[in-house]
């Protein structure tokens, strides 16, 4: 039974060029009807979990919610789940959408990480993403958030934006690691279908960044970071020692998890499922007593070995032979000496690496993954 929990909050003042997250513009009427829902929805899953060691509450942007939904959301989750004593508790928030109340109404709930969409420390780049912030809200965020008292806080970066240099990359990378955070998220920004983003790419409007450019942002991140104490646990995520962010360690072991609200995802008993992305329908479902999924899928073995590979290559320390064994095993779907002889030449070639019972990416192979991942999977017959 899953132990994570994940909460979508699908509200945001302006959805940015490149997202392709569900969400919807934040009106305070929608928003109380939409948690007054969510709750009816958690009621209804209270006995598909354990205690829980992680809640995530991502978005959209959370911290739009006005504090007497965000208590009543905890409210109610308390009241029917179980928490560890030690449970990570994450909330996503933007600079511009918190102040000192929203923070303390937070504390007090026992939120003690916050996830803070930055993406840049440059202005213009913030206006081409279409940011609502500035750099110095950024700033002054943090320190806000800070001086409450909440120190465990992880900040998004994005690299591979329209007119970013490799000296603003750096800038924004001093600017972030000057503020202390536990974590850092580097992103590289990717054009996804129907996104206004995409649009302004294929008309000619936006150029992107040559992608010898992008990898060298990329492995100066890696550097950089390393050499200010951030470990890299994962292609895009470093943390200092001991914050790394368990709930997406559980995504990428390919745990199980509980999703809840309007599109979320949830991964239980080998079946993966989707809440719909019907505003109107997610508010109104729940009271009718009826299932708020709108698909589910049983993973089967051939496919579940396929995300146990992907999932497994995107953390830095890699695969795990032992527990590979054993889930082929499970799938009765061949050896575990079959994924090594199909990674033969893939090691050969640099981009794969065998130590000490683990399977993972080498640094020339981490900033070509997808690339290395699909190699793999053709010679595994997968």
């Amino acid at each position: 039974m899953p132990d994570s929990l994940y909460i979508h909050i699908p509200f945001c003042i302006r959805k940015c060029i490149y997202c392709d997250f569900f969400s919807m513009p934040y009106d305070e009427s929608s928003a109380k009807s939409y948690v007054n829902a969510l709750c009816r929805e958690l009621i209804l899953k209270k006995d598909f979990a354990y205690t829980l060691k992680t809640v995530f509450i991502g978005g959209g942007t959370p911290s739009l919610l006005p504090d007497e939904c965000l208590k009543q959301l905890f409210i109610c989750m308390k009241d029917n789940f179980g928490f560890s004593s030690d449970i990570e508790i994450t909330i996503e928030a933007n600079p511009g959408t918190i102040n000192e109340s929203k923070i303390n109404t937070l504390l007090s709930l026992g939120v003690k990480r916050l996830s803070i969409g930055i993406q840049s420390f440059n202005d213009n780049e913030l206006k081409t993403l279409g940011r609502i912030h500035s750099s110095e809200d950024a700033l002054s965020s943090i320190e806000m958030i800070k001086d409450a008292g909440i120190n465990n806080i992880s900040v998004d970066l994005m690299y591979g934006i329209p007119g970013q240099t490799m000296e603003s990359w750096k800038d924004s990378l001093l600017k972030a690691t000057g503020v202390s955070p536990t974590h850092i998220s580097t992103y590289e920004l990717t054009p996804e279908e129907k996104t206004p983003l995409s649009r302004f790419i294929e008309s000619g409007e936006v150029i992107m960044l040559g992608e010898d450019l992008i990898l060298e942002m990329y492995n100066h991140a890696i550097d950089y970071l390393g050499g200010c104490g951030y470990k890299q646990y994962e292609i895009s995520n470093f943390a200092m020692p001991g914050f790394e962010c368990m709930h997406n360690l559980n995504y990428w072991d390919r745990g199980e998890y509980i999703g809840t609200g309007a599109g979320a995802h949830s991964f239980i008993n080998e079946i993966r499922s989707m809440n719909t992305k019907n505003i109107k329908s997610y508010i109104e479902t729940p009271t009718e007593g009826k299932s708020v999924e709108m698909e589910s899928i049983r993973v089967f073995p051939p496919e579940a070995l396929k995300e146990f590979i992907f999932l497994g290559l995107r953390k830095i320390e890699g695969i795990n032979i032992n527990k590979l064994i054993s889930t082929l095993a499970r799938g009765d779907i061949g050896g575990c000496s079959s994924l090594l002889d199909a990674s033969k030449e893939l090691t050969t070639e640099g981009y794969l690496e065998f130590d000490r019972g683990y399977l993972r990416l080498t640094r020339k192979g981490l900033v070509v993954s997808n690339t290395v991942i699909v190699k793999l999977f053709e010679k595994f017959g997968l």
